[in-house]
């Protein structure tokens, strides 16, 4: 007899979320001071925790901030790129959208583009929880990189060259991803004019 799937809520530990692996969960909390977590036996009921905050009292101030009504979610990521032309040389990243704490980040490629950044770090993000089994929010500020995600297709006026050979080459794998693969994680759109630059900013403007 298998054992009952379990849902593991972090709120507070190195990337707070919704994860389905204890291993994923516990790396979470290990180390982390002052640790707040809880399992819980179904996704609703770990859905609600997660956005209720599970009565847990000791939050942080920052995090209450975030999680007030018409701010970001403290429990999310955020995702950016940046080019120096257009095209130009191509980079993308993702942080902890409360930290600013770098998870990943890639490039600079050749003859990119800035939405083609934009489009590969959320599918770089999607990808990157889907290994963790973790729920978490990703916000970018970029609307065509959202719906080419929806679409599950880049759809990019970039003609190929041999300069962004590689770009192209991760376009078509972040395509493939997305159609062999399905995702809990909210896409969500950073409002730039009442918040500020996406935590994941460049600062090149």
């Amino acid at each position: 007899m298998s054992a009952k799937k379990k849902y593991y809520v972090v709120w507070k530990g190195h990337i707070p979320g919704i994860y389905t692996d204890w291993n994923e969960a516990e790396k979470q909390v290990k180390g982390f001071d002052g640790a707040a977590f809880k399992s819980f036996s179904t996704e609703a009921e770990a859905r609600e925790a997660y956005s209720g905050n599970g009565g847990f009292k000791a939050t942080p101030k920052k995090i209450i901030q975030f999680d007030r009504v018409g701010w970001p979610l403290s429990q999310s990521i955020a995702v950016d790129a940046a080019c120096s032309g257009n095209p130009g040389k191509m980079e993308y990243r993702g942080v902890i959208t409360v930290s600013g704490k770098e998870l990943f980040r890639q490039g600079p490629f050749d003859q990119g583009t800035n939405n083609i950044g934009e489009f590969l770090a959320i599918v770089h993000a999607l990808a990157y929880f889907k290994k963790m089994n973790s729920f978490v929010s990703i916000y970018t500020d970029s609307v065509n990189a959202m719906k080419w995600v929806n679409q599950k297709e880049a759809r990019t006026k970039l003609e190929p060259v041999p300069e962004n050979l590689r770009v192209f080459e991760m376009i078509a794998r972040a395509e493939t991803w997305l159609h062999k693969n399905s995702w809990n994680n909210k896409i969500l759109k950073w409002n730039t004019q009442l918040w500020g630059e996406i935590p994941a900013d460049f600062g090149r403007k």
